[in-house]
């Protein structure tokens, strides 16, 4: 069989295979860790994750790691619990088998949403996440769009936070051809920032949605501030849950002049009736990445697109492994 080549930031090819690196799978997203791999020139390492019959998870890593640089690839999805505890004991199990570093790449952080204390006796379960996965012996972390920047401080290690943007920017030019008209629209204030930096880079307007809810997922009120008039109007968020948000929020635009409405967000997660209110909908279409598997999801809504962020990850992971800055790439593509 013809060796594989990696990939430089060019599209080069790398006729020297990347040395003392072993990327490992877990069971959400195999997916986009063979993506990842195939994008690094590399096989991916073999484990075998399975469940006893009581539902403990056991993990049997398949070659030796001994003094390799480690990348665990698990995104924080479907059955989020049992994909946390996999995801730490793949991280133990590496770091006791003597592995010189162990990093785990987590497309979508799970708990991320859990970031403060909103109200009494409320936990701050990121934070117990962040603790957890040190515990267990991650040396270094590489996560996508963080629901709040700050869990970065959550981590008394290194953590990598990368950026959809680039990629949004770059799909909003190649897809939408009247984009210059267009107005990027924030559902709610908490991502005024996301949204005016879009805006800026593409040079058009922004416009945000003032949002009160009565309970968790559920909307209460909306108040449109800013004018979408005869203009293309592009929700932006970092995810999509139960999409009660982005639906009521395409409402209010259309009702406020805009000609179509899209939405972009870097999680799909899409729990409950969200695939139900996608399909009823007057959103154009929905623009997710693959931080998390979609295809069952796009059988289910025709309206539902992805944008592929492997090519950010595997060469942060590239970077990563040969000690160079990851800074390129909160502001660009690789080709």
């Amino acid at each position: 069989m013809p060796e594989k080549k990696s990939r430089t930031l060019t599209g080069e090819i790398n006729n020297d295979k990347m040395p003392n690196i072993k990327v490992f799978s877990g069971t959400t997203h195999p997916d986009l860790a063979a993506k990842i791999c195939e994008r690094l020139g590399i096989e991916p390492s073999k484990v075998v994750t399975k469940k006893f019959s009581n539902g403990e998870c056991c993990v049997e890593v398949g070659e030796s790691v001994r003094g390799e640089d480690v990348y665990i690839v698990q995104s924080g999805c479907h059955e989020v619990n049992d994909m946390l505890m996999e995801l730490l004991i793949m991280i133990n199990a590496c770091k006791i088998a003597s592995a010189c570093r162990v990093t785990a790449v987590i497309p979508c952080f799970p708990y991320a949403r859990q970031d403060k204390k909103d109200k009494s006796r409320a936990p701050i379960s990121a934070k117990l996440v962040a603790n957890m996965i040190t515990v267990s012996g991650a040396d270094h972390i590489i996560t996508m769009d963080l629901h709040a920047s700050q869990i970065q401080g959550f981590f008394d290690i290194p953590v990598d936070n990368l950026y959809a943007e680039p990629a949004v920017l770059k799909w909003i030019k190649e897809n939408i051809p009247d984009w210059r008209n267009c107005c990027i629209v924030s559902p709610d204030a908490g991502g005024a920032k996301r949204v005016t930096s879009i805006a800026d880079r593409l040079n058009v307007d922004f416009a945000l949605i003032h949002k009160e809810r009565k309970k968790a997922n559920e909307v209460a009120s909306m108040v449109l501030v800013g004018d979408v008039t005869n203009r293309i109007a592009i929700l932006v968020d970092d995810m999509a849950d139960t999409c009660g948000t982005v639906c009521h929020a395409a409402e209010k635009l259309l009702e406020a002049g805009a000609l179509k409405v899209y939405a972009i967000c870097t999680h799909g997660i899409f729990s409950g009736p969200a695939i139900t209110r996608i399909n009823n909908s007057m959103l154009e279409s929905v623009v997710i990445t693959n931080t998390i598997p979609q295809e069952e999801q796009m059988k289910r809504a025709p309206k539902i697109q992805t944008i592929d962020i492997s090519i950010i990850l595997a060469e942060a992971i590239r970077r990563t492994h040969n000690g160079e800055s990851v800074s390129y790439l909160f502001e660009n593509v690789p080709l």
